[in-house]
């Protein structure tokens, strides 16, 4: 288990200095671990599969159950019905069938995941934690010109409960911000993205959910 203290700068949407924060090295200091990431990002986007996939069986086919032409005496080979799978527009054997592509994976490896994914994010320096994520007006101008300020254009923000109104509208029609509420933190959004950004409550409820 990560011992000890870790410090990070907090800062303000507008580039301004908002204190200092320590993390929990429970929950931010676990060594990286590939193995785990993968396995979870796999739970993850097995999950998402909808598994409505489906080919046609020969007795599925839309065709006449009539053969095709008599059993000897043409010296062709011998054929059934026009639903036979070497057809064109015959069935397909062994196609696939709707089903659920989920797995189980431990809980226990599922928390493991979220906390090396988020300690991999504060090694990398791409980690920041922001004071609040609020805006005076719904500008997504304004909004676009803070994120380019900082630099960034691939980004995902958590907020604790959920997001103030005037920042969740500025964000919706801007490429590249990603907006999840605390509850809703997972491996792989926070992988695809370059910039990790946690608000103050975020971090404080990932530290509860965690530890």
């Amino acid at each position: 288990m990560p011992s000890g203290t870790m410090e990070v700068d907090v800062i303000t949407l507008d580039q301004g200095e908002a204190g200092k924060l320590e993390l929990s090295p429970a929950v931010f200091g676990q060594p990286v671990r590939a193995d785990i990431l993968h396995q979870v990002v796999r739970w993850q986007l097995a999950k998402r599969r909808q598994g409505t996939h489906k080919t046609k069986t020969r007795g599925e086919v839309k065709a006449t159950s009539k053969k095709m032409y008599k059993q000897k005496g043409t010296g062709r080979a011998r054929h059934g019905n026009a639903a036979a799978t070497q057809f064109r527009g015959g069935g397909v054997p062994f196609g696939p069938t709707p089903r659920d592509h989920g797995h189980d994976l431990p809980k226990k490896v599922r928390q493991l995941g979220l906390k090396v994914a988020l300690s991999a994010k504060l090694a990398d320096g791409k980690l920041i934690v922001l004071d609040e994520a609020k805006l005076a007006a719904a500008k997504t101008k304004q909004l676009a010109e803070a994120l380019g300020k900082h630099g960034w254009r691939s980004v995902l923000v958590i907020e604790g409960d959920g997001f103030e109104r005037n920042f969740e509208l500025a964000a919706r029609n801007l490429v590249g911000i990603q907006l999840l509420p605390s509850i809703g933190a997972n491996v792989y959004d926070i992988l695809r993205r370059d910039t990790l950004v946690l608000t103050r409550a975020a971090v404080k409820q990932l530290e509860e959910r965690l530890a």
